[in-house]
């Protein structure tokens, strides 16, 4: 690797402060002997050591909903289309796709040589079975509402518990034929079907293994390049073994894939430097240290992250309390000082770079900008709110997961908010990220500072998280105009349109934000260090944030 000496500075010193922090608990010798006890034996295997910030929430397909999560499972299990590098929906299981003239049919015909891990043939009833499970309001899953988006005849009435699963528009006509009717044209439909909860599930494993489906391997099956060779919920190591059944085994040259949870970055970057990872997440200062290295990549990811105020919360139901708030942290200094890794500022909602409408320009190049850094209009607007509300003092909690940089964000956010808005105090509640979303999902907390990942490659993907009551509306914000022009885009008038449809989103994401219905922070950029032996890895802004199947360690 290039920049040895600075590299060698930083890991001394870092070493340096590892140690000390590792005195309190065990002896000199007694560390030497376990590092060497512990150090990995050589071996011929392609395995490829991955870094993850956080705890895998879930393995379970239709009820996962966090990008670490979706990352392994992807590896796992295919669907029908897969992602390819260029970030398009590919075929997968699908053999071929017939679409109906109108638009309201597919007809997928599926590969006969797939099969899960177990031996079990992969067919269209495994499809029929997980997609109506997703819909099924008794499965729970905070996803079910993307079987509305994707426009499945009866999918809504489903999801309201008016009709039983089985009439959802999804048939199997025999094993290996899956017959979809659409209620509404969706113009994505295919892309839809690349996002991990449409990933088929085996019924008779799933009601062999009941309630305990997805807490270790042996409760898991694979369809896809890997499977699951050790996991438990929470787990800080998982480890993925090539599958040998995999249709296309032939092109997967990876024996397998080991992650480490390690939200450290300092942990972490030693690790890397050691040989023991081959793929590291920087964070803050490490950016600037090794963004002229050869094994520097940065990738512009489509997450946003922002602040979900809590409506319920006695002052956060009033809108100018909300703008103080909004404006009154400076975004460009968090992007550019604390995370600094390609970062930025997001004073909007729908990402740059998510979809090209149909004037063929990207939504962000035709739209506004709001809720911009402005210390002063922020002070206006909390003077507003003292009024209307009869208040002058003001205390929140800002809920936040123990990684690194979110922490380092929030505490940026503390200071702003309480040093431009007099009377506001900030008291920061630092959780795993399970916990965090938790909390969230049960509406207790007052500010949240969380993130969307885009599914596919439109904005409704993040249009529909605010209309009222949905599923990811953790702060019950709700606007009836909202809530029109969105429903309109999905599956009424404005659908049949496709320039007025781009306009109504537009207009939709102007109504959210004049209400600081949701507080934008930064659009996420991801600087990694990846080793220079391993290439093929795959890095996407929609859907799913890395695919190994093509990866290569030499």
């Amino acid at each position: 690797m290039k920049n040895l000496s600075k590299k060698s500075l930083w890991l001394s010193g870092a070493a340096s402060l590892l140690l000390l922090s590792a005195c309190d608990t065990e002896a000199t010798d007694e560390v030497d002997e376990s590092v060497e006890a512990e150090a990995p034996a050589e071996t011929d295997e392609q395995v490829l050591n991955v870094q993850l910030n956080v705890e895998v929430a879930s393995m379970d397909p239709q009820i996962a909903t966090d990008g670490t999560s979706f990352e392994v499972i992807a590896n796992t299990i295919e669907g029908l289309y897969q992602t390819d590098s260029d970030g398009q929906a590919v075929p997968a299981l699908v053999e071929s796709a017939e679409k109906g003239e109108d638009g309201l049919s597919y007809t997928f015909k599926l590969r006969e040589d797939a099969t899960w891990s177990n031996g079990e043939p992969v067919t269209a009833h495994d499809f029929v079975y997980a997609w109506r499970r997703l819909a099924d309001p008794d499965t729970g899953s905070e996803y079910s509402y993307i079987m509305g988006i994707a426009g499945l005849v009866n999918a809504n009435e489903v999801l309201a518990g008016e009709k039983a699963p089985e009439e959802l528009g999804v048939q199997a006509s025999d094993d290996y034929t899956l017959d979809v009717q659409l209620a509404n044209p969706v113009p994505y439909f295919e892309s839809l079907m690349s996002f991990i909860p449409f990933f088929p599930l085996n019924e008779d494993f799933m009601t062999e293994v009941g309630d305990s489906y997805g807490t270790s391997p042996e409760t898991l099956l694979a369809n896809g390049a890997y499977e699951v060779s050790s996991y438990e919920p929470a787990a800080t190591t998982i480890e993925l073994d090539k599958n040998e059944e995999y249709y296309d085994a032939d092109n997967v040259v990876l024996d397998g894939v080991d992650y480490q949870v390690i939200k450290d970055s300092q942990q972490a970057m030693l690790s890397y430097q050691n040989g023991d990872l081959d793929l590291v997440t920087l964070a803050g200062e490490q950016v600037d240290l090794f963004k002229d290295d050869p094994e520097f990549v940065n990738v512009q990811a489509g997450y946003l992250w922002y602040i979900s105020p809590n409506t319920l919360v006695e002052g956060l139901e009033n809108a100018n309390l909300r703008k103080a708030l909004a404006t009154s942290f400076d975004k460009q200094q968090i992007t550019d000082t604390i995370l600094k890794d390609g970062s930025v500022p997001a004073d909007y909602i729908i990402p740059d770079g998510l979809a090209v409408g149909p004037d063929g320009k990207d939504f962000r190049e035709t739209s506004d900008t709001y809720l911009e850094y402005d210390p002063e209009g922020a002070k206006e607007s909390l003077e507003a709110a003292k009024s209307e509300l009869g208040q002058d003092s003001f205390t929140f909690g800002l809920l936040v997961e123990d990684t690194e940089s979110a922490i380092n964000v929030a505490q940026v956010l503390k200071s702003q908010i309480e040093s431009n808005l007099d009377g506001v105090t900030i008291e920061i509640e630092q959780m795993p990220k399970k916990t965090r979303l938790e909390r969230m999902k049960q509406a207790d907390y007052d500010l949240g500072l969380t993130r969307w990942g885009p599914d596919y490659a439109d904005p409704m993907t993040y249009a529909d998280l605010w209309v009222t009551d949905g599923n990811n509306n953790d702060g019950a914000w709700s606007n009836a105009d909202y809530d029109e022009l969105v429903y309109s885009s999905i599956d009424g008038e404005l659908s049949l349109d496709d320039e007025a449809r781009w306009e109504a989103l537009k207009e939709a994401e102007s109504i959210l934000l004049n209400d600081a219905g949701v507080l934008p922070v930064y659009q996420k950029g991801n600087a990694v260090m990846v080793q220079d032996n391993v290439s093929g890895i795959d890095f996407h802004a929609v859907g799913l944030p890395r695919v190994y199947k093509f990866a290569v360690k030499e």
